[in-house]
């Protein structure tokens, strides 16, 4: 199901107390925005809110609007939705929700009650960066990519067909995700192979864009990593097995400073876990098809990579 907040978010802009109308539309959504703003901003409850909310309300959205008049999100996104439904044999529902959010990530997915969620917040999709939203500037044509990307995370955590710990992770935490603690129990292994076949969905269900755009790069950055890929491989594999939110931060976070990326006496590119991810997945991909991969278990992709690289087990 589709569930656009933009027109809303929009409509406090022009109300006379534009943090009580903030206040008043959180309120209405509180579900989904509350956890929103748990897993990528903060708790809305505490006082380090309010002057978030406040930049907000008070940033410059001409961009934001232009892009709305010249370019029909909803439908680019209603597709993407079914293709991502077809094409990754959706078998439990999973909203996505367009929206306007507070300049932090993106795109995310969210699990609340048990049903999966995936959002994009459009600041970052008008084709301009914005200091004022802190836009990314990214075009509105990425949509699909993204889409499709969190629409396989709520299926990998969600799926009654699903194999991944992840889904195990979710339920212990009452059927929500909780991007914090599933990044402290989850093994670095479950971390980026989670990214890894987000990122093959959004290939299968996206197809034609630059290699780097399905990673979140910019094509210095992936030129680099395919320069450090056997050095990454080998050089993690003694931390893939391990659990810490330290190793998240790591391997798959953005404004990480060069000494907490220091692996083997090389400085990482940042997020150089999503590229991991990918090739750990690569080998089961080409032999189940992406709808499969993205409910697979970490031994099932452990078991594909030994069989390409022709290792026996018993």
């Amino acid at each position: 199901m589709l569930v656009n907040l933009v027109p809303e978010f929009l409509a406090t802009l022009s109300a006379s107390d534009r943090s009580a109308a903030y206040h008043e539309y959180l309120d209405r959504h509180r579900p989904v925005l509350s956890a929103y703003w748990q897993n990528y901003v903060l708790d809305p409850a505490s006082p380090h809110a309010e002057p978030i909310i406040a930049t907000a309300m008070r940033a410059d959205r001409s961009d934001l609007r232009r892009m709305l008049e010249d370019v029909d999100v909803v439908a680019i996104a209603e597709d993407a939705l079914r293709r991502a439904a077809e094409l990754l044999e959706a078998d439990c529902p999973v909203d996505l929700y367009l929206m306007v959010g507070v300049g932090a990530a993106n795109a995310g997915e969210l699990v609340v009650g048990g049903r999966g969620i995936a959002f994009v917040c459009l600041e970052h999709f008008t084709g301009r960066a914005n200091a004022q939203t802190y836009g990314m500037g990214l075009a509105p044509a990425l949509l699909p990519l993204w889409i499709a990307h969190e629409v396989a995370h709520a299926l990998r955590y969600t799926s009654p067909t699903s194999r991944a710990a992840m889904r195990r992770i979710v339920a212990e935490l009452g059927s929500y995700y909780d991007a914090w603690e599933m990044g402290s129990r989850a093994t670095l292994r479950e971390l980026v192979v989670n990214e890894g076949v987000a990122i093959a969905a959004s290939q299968a269900v996206a197809p034609g864009f630059e290699p780097w755009e399905y990673f979140g790069y910019n094509r210095r950055q992936y030129r680099r990593l395919r320069e450090l890929d056997a050095f990454l491989r080998r050089a993690s594999a003694s931390d893939l097995d391990s659990t810490g939110l330290g190793l998240r931060l790591r391997y798959l976070s953005g404004g990480m400073s060069p000494a907490a990326r220091l692996l083997a006496g090389k400085v990482l590119p940042e997020r150089s876990g999503y590229y991991l991810g990918l090739r750990l997945v690569e080998n089961y991909l080409a032999e189940h098809g992406a709808a499969s991969t993205v409910r697979a278990a970490v031994e099932e992709l452990r078991q594909a990579d030994d069989r390409a690289t022709g290792i026996q087990t018993a």
